[in-house]
């Protein structure tokens, strides 16, 4: 089975395409065309133009988790459709998301956008905590447990619940999975409990080991040394052959791992289309 990925917005560019903070990625596998995440504005929309994509053929979109450089391009890329079509993401996508670096006030960084209009637009919301299966090799992983002991969630996202601000425990945050011939691809949107907590999750709710390709955010930005090297060598020992990173791995992260993984590291920004499994 091949896999295509196209990235229609990332915070980079390639030559004619536009970048924004944010995410959307186009996967096409198993007979079906899916929009895993939409970016922050109107990248994904202005790019799939640029590709000669018709956003109408979509037939379905996933939401990786709730904050706006993931949601944000929501309305225009519903627009651009024009039709009725599912989305699939957590109940917590609603929750109110707040970010705040340092000693700098918390701002809003959730769903820029009420459901009502959202569904006005086309939008039918499946949410669930639960794995969702797309096809019979596709799937959502559902809510990510936090198994490792040196992954966390960047203590600056924060959730407001009766007033209060509290830690935001990113239950949203899922994955994609899909399952080929040559071993799982995995379809990263941030990775905000952990990039090896959301692969061993894609190995549990497939029941296979092998895993291809991961392909995404892994929300090392901020990663101390010790967590990179316990990152690369879990996985390494997972078997992880490619690591395509995107987004919120920061550029220093990128760096090392691209020495830890040589030609199995790739960048995916926007303009990026790859074809797996790689000649």
């Amino acid at each position: 089975m091949q896999v295509k990925i196209t990235t229609l917005a990332e915070n980079t560019a390639g030559m004619s395409y536009l970048a924004e903070w944010g995410l959307s990625m186009l996967v096409e596998a198993d007979g079906r065309t899916i929009l895993f995440d939409t970016g922050m504005g109107t990248a994904a929309v202005h790019n799939a133009r640029i590709f000669g994509i018709d956003l109408s053929t979509v037939d379905k979109i996933v939401i990786s988790h709730g904050h706006h450089d993931h949601t944000g391009g929501l309305r225009e890329v519903l627009g651009a459709m024009r039709k009725k079509i599912e989305v699939i993401a957590h109940p917590d996508i609603w929750a109110a998301k707040y970010g705040r670096s340092g000693k700098s006030p918390a701002h809003y960084a959730g769903m820029p956008f009420r459901r009502e209009l959202l569904e006005n637009l086309g939008a039918e919301f499946k949410l669930t905590a639960e794995p969702v299966r797309i096809t019979d090799h596709i799937m959502t992983l559902g809510e990510i447990p936090m198994l490792t002991d040196y992954e966390e969630i960047d203590r600056g996202l924060l959730e407001k619940k009766a007033g209060e601000m509290l830690p935001d425990e990113l239950k949203d945050d899922l994955a994609m999975v899909i399952d080929t011939d040559y071993g799982l691809v995995v379809i990263l949107g941030c990775s905000h409990r952990g990039i090896v907590n959301t692969l061993k999750q894609a190995q549990k709710v497939t029941g296979k080991k092998l895993i291809y390709a991961a392909v995404g955010g892994t929300h090392l930005l901020n990663a101390t040394r010790e967590r990179l090297e316990k990152t690369a060598a879990d996985l390494k020992e997972m078997g992880v052959q490619y690591l395509g990173a995107s987004h919120c791995t920061g550029f220093k992260a990128a760096a090392y791992l691209a020495q830890e993984f040589g030609d199995r590291f790739f960048v995916n920004n926007s303009g990026s289309r790859w074809t797996l499994p790689f000649s």
